[in-house]
């Protein structure tokens, strides 16, 4: 039996030969599809901060979020489509018609708005999710694409669960979403089921099936549930697609989705077999992927592609001895290419401001006088406790910093009691909304003890999922680096903190992942009592 997106004609593949490279769009979904990851929460100061990283770095559009979600999420849509001058700013909304009037109010101050709606068109999600005919979903996307397009010029309709849905029903549903007045036409691999021959050949057969196809950018939006996100996003460029949606680190649902950095990075270094080009500064990918990581509290893996730790890392006697020779030996790009410095530059307690801030922007950052007074200080008292700063090291305290700009509940001071002859105790004081409070506890374990002075002080019923220790950078001095998971009444959210002491960063990434849950509390109320 043939699978549905295996049927259908195909057309041939784009000339290689052609002197012309084709523009790829990027849509970068990580607000919106990478938030929905489990954990990765972000802040509303949080967002702002990765929609400008995004814009800076020449994302084509940017998926600001779900603006019928939360009045939180609404509000962050709106104020990143007011502030982003140059990406098209688009909010995503069911084929409901309250979503996409809450979407349009959210995009309408956009110098580029975009409505985003989608709708199922699979026989599993028909008869399992939508209870609906495929003339009643036909004529669903007539009623709520042309509701979007009285509103913006610029709509997108997308077929959720496009791979697993017949090819006949497929072109009937994309054409007539065109004629409801759709820009840009998104067939996503939902579920991550496709693979690349398939997903190229769904749409070709499309593209030339439905007359109208011509009026329309058609995009690919692919999961990873079987590693293969990237390669199919690649594959649909190749079958006519010319957007492509992604996220930074490819944070996402599950397994997360196609990763922007390896995309761009594919068409970038093999342009010689994919004659495509993006918009994309790439020289900022590693910056903005720490940025996104510290602000979901995700670590990048030690093996990413593009933007991890080892990706420009050479350990084998046999690689180390081809590096020498010549680079292109063994690294395919350069890591300047990516805004990955090749060695790190060792600063100390003999830094200056001057060194400092130079520093600083070479690595991609560009802070505030009272950040950068901030930062400038706690580099300080880091280099008195460290042998060398690198780095990591610097990234590491600067994008906390950043992180924990606005946070309500802060680590003043910490002292710990530990051995083989317990009890471990630790004293904490702590700047709640500005008052300090300082607690003693017991615990089993100094980690214990902390988080147990934490909640003396803080109560709460937050329940701790993951704690994970790793160093930031070689040798004993060096910084650690943990990761906290706190869930409450089935939120989960992730803080992360970095220090030369182990239980002083434990404290903090508990505390970064506390003052998420309260955030998150108070917007709560706040929304209820209106």
């Amino acid at each position: 039996m043939t699978h549905p997106i295996q049927s259908g004609s195909q057309q041939a593949a784009p000339s290689h030969t052609a002197a012309a490279r084709d523009r790829v769009l990027i849509f970068d979904t990580t607000l919106r599809d990478g938030e929905q990851c489990p954990g990765a929460t972000m802040t509303f100061e949080e967002k702002l901060e990765v929609a400008d990283a995004l814009d800076a770095m020449g994302v084509d559009i940017i998926e600001a979020g779900f603006p019928i979600a939360s009045e939180g999420d609404f509000e962050a849509v709106s104020e990143i489509a007011r502030r982003i001058k140059r990406a098209t700013v688009a909010g995503l909304a069911r084929a409901i018609s309250a979503d996409i009037a809450r979407a349009g109010e959210a995009v309408r101050h956009a110098a580029r708005p975009r409505i985003h709606t989608f709708v199922s068109t699979s026989p599993i999600h028909l008869e399992h999710q939508m209870r609906k005919s495929e003339a009643q979903v036909l004529d669903i996307i007539t009623a709520t694409v042309a509701q979007a397009r009285n509103l913006v010029e610029d709509v997108e309709w997308s077929a959720m669960d496009a791979t697993r849905t017949p090819i006949e029903y497929l072109c009937r549903a994309v054409e007539t979403a065109i004629k409801a007045g759709a820009t840009t036409i998104n067939l996503p691999d939902t579920v991550g089921y496709a693979t690349p021959a398939e997903y190229r050949a769904m749409f070709e057969a499309v593209r030339a099936r439905v007359p109208n196809a011509d009026k329309a950018i058609f995009s690919a939006h692919c999961h990873n549930d079987l590693g293969l996100a990237v390669a199919n996003s690649l594959a649909a460029i190749e079958g006519g697609v010319r957007q492509v949606e992604c996220t930074i680190n490819g944070i996402g649902e599950r397994a997360g989705n196609a990763a922007l950095e390896e995309i761009v990075m594919a068409l970038k270094v093999r342009g010689d077999v994919m004659p495509y080009e993006t918009g994309i500064e790439t020289t900022q990918l590693m910056r903005v992927s720490k940025a996104v990581s510290s602000a979901c509290s995700f670590p990048v893996q030690y093996n990413k592609a593009i933007v991890g730790r080892n990706a420009f890392a050479h350990e084998s006697g046999i690689h180390q001895d081809g590096m020498l020779k010549n680079q292109s030996t063994y690294e395919i790009m350069t890591p300047a290419s990516v805004g990955v410095t090749k060695t790190s530059l060792v600063m100390g307690k003999h830094s200056g401001r001057a060194a400092f801030r130079s520093k600083l922007k070479e690595m991609g950052y560009d802070l505030g006088d009272n950040q950068l007074e901030d930062a400038f200080t706690r580099f300080k008292a880091l280099a008195d406790r460290k042998k060398h700063v690198y780095d990591e090291d610097i990234e590491a305290l600067v994008d906390e910093n950043i992180a924990t700009a606005h946070d309500r509940i802060r680590l003043e001071s910490l002292t710990v009691i530990a051995g083989t002859r317990g009890p471990q105790r630790a004293t904490m004081k702590l700047a709640v909304d500005g008052r300090s409070v300082t607690e003693e506890a017991e615990g089993n374990g100094p980690i214990d003890a902390v988080f147990n002075a934490i909640k003396a002080i803080v109560p709460h019923e937050a329940v701790l999922e993951l704690y994970d220790v790793h160093a930031v950078t070689e040798g004993t001095d060096a910084q650690a680096e943990v990761t906290v998971r706190l869930s409450r009444d089935g939120a989960a959210v992730t803080g992360r903190g970095a220090d030369p002491d182990t239980l002083v960063a434990s404290a903090k990434a508990y505390l970064a992942a506390l003052n998420k849950l309260v955030a998150r509390g108070v917007r709560q109320h706040a929304q209820a009592a209106e």
